[in-house]
């Protein structure tokens, strides 16, 4: 009698699209693992994925608003759940293999670090010497190298040992703010996720990111709806309301059978229009550019110190550099693990006086 996970597999047999990544055909794991009797590989990676350290910290992790204190602002962990929503309701629409669309969303930001893409910007800076620093590159160290988990002898282990299929997705879901390859262009992109499942998560990333920045930044009155540029509402609709359903039915329908995952054309050059206002006006513009200077040199000055000392980094870190890779990508690592939060009270900690009493 076949078990739950066989009996999944076989359901995904049955019933997925022909493109889909079936869980039974998945090019594995690079250390190989005996099969669970109840899960598929897709969906022990998404649980595993779940129950990590990293994931946790992602809740106090800037999404825009740096350090939030507003209780309904994003943060790096609701923005990832927004994009697993968004991107499992485009995979269920289109018959792909949902889990391992789900356990590429939530594992996509893992190693973001704190104060988003002003303390990216920063770490890229500072560990040039080393490679520089890309979130979507770090997401993919952190499953295979620095989250460590406990086996079922428990013995520890670096690494989450997830599936090729889903440390693809993760390694490549994002350009940061390039534009989305224009629809016409059918041309091979080596960027691209090599399942469609990983690329539904890349344009939910996208559509997530545009929809919520926008409410957060209305809610903090830095804009008002009708400054959103007319061509854009025009393409999505006069209340944002009904954004994010346009844009996910567009990514529906106009995926269909086409070789790529993509919207339409009006809908690509609108989220890329929503993009640039949203650069001038929100991510880079005036009312962030003060905080978003200081989350800078706050995460430049840590890095100076610890590079400086390494031997103060958390000790699980330590054991990078005792193995041989070099100071600045592990320090580079211990800065990105940081929540916003944490960043703050080592700063304080290291660089601020405290009053002495004798």
């Amino acid at each position: 009698m076949p078990n739950p996970r066989e009996v999944t597999e076989a359901w995904e047999r049955d019933r997925f699209n022909p493109r889909a990544a079936l869980a039974a055909a998945s090019k594995g794991r690079e250390t190989s693992e005996p099969q669970d009797d109840l899960r598929t590989c897709f969906q022990r990676d998404r649980d595993r994925i779940i129950h990590s350290k990293a994931f946790r910290r992602l809740k106090h992790k800037t999404q825009v608003f740096l350090a939030p204190e507003g209780d309904h602002y994003r943060t790096r962990l609701t923005h990832t759940l927004e994009v697993m929503q968004v991107a499992r309701t485009v995979a269920r629409a289109l018959r792909l293999n949902e889990d391992l669309t789900e356990a590429v969303a939530l594992a996509h930001d893992l190693g973001h670090p704190p104060f988003g893409h002003a303390g990216e910007d920063a770490l890229n800076e500072m560990m040039r010497p080393v490679g520089g620093f890309r979130h979507y590159e770090q997401s993919l160290r952190v499953v295979q190298v620095l989250e460590i988990r406990t086996r079922a002898d428990g013995t520890p282990v670096r690494g989450l040992n997830l599936t090729s299929e889903v440390r693809d997705g993760i390694g490549t879901h994002s350009k940061g703010l390039a534009d989305l390859r224009p629809a016409a262009d059918d041309g091979a992109d080596e960027a691209l996720p090599a399942t469609l499942e990983g690329q539904v998560v890349r344009l939910a990333d996208r559509i997530a990111y545009v929809h919520h920045d926008t409410d957060d930044a209305i809610r903090a009155g830095l804009i008002a709806e009708q400054d959103v540029p007319r061509r854009v509402r025009e393409v999505l609709g006069a209340a944002r309301g009904g954004w994010l359903g346009r844009m996910v039915r567009d990514l529906v329908s106009s995926s269909g059978d086409q070789p790529t995952i993509r919207p339409s054309e009006d809908v690509r050059a609108a989220l890329n229009a929503l993009v640039d206002f949203l650069t001038e006006r929100v991510y880079r513009g005036p009312s962030a550019a003060m905080e978003v200077a200081k989350a800078r040199r706050l995460v430049r000055a840590l890095y100076d110190y610890y590079l400086t000392h390494p031997d103060e980094v958390s000790l699980e870190y330590r054991d990078l550099i005792a193995r041989g890779d070099p100071a600045g990508r592990v320090v580079g690592d211990f800065l990105a693990g940081m929540t916003d939060r944490y960043a703050i009270r080592s700063a304080e900690s290291l660089f601020i006086p405290h009053a002495w009493s004798p």
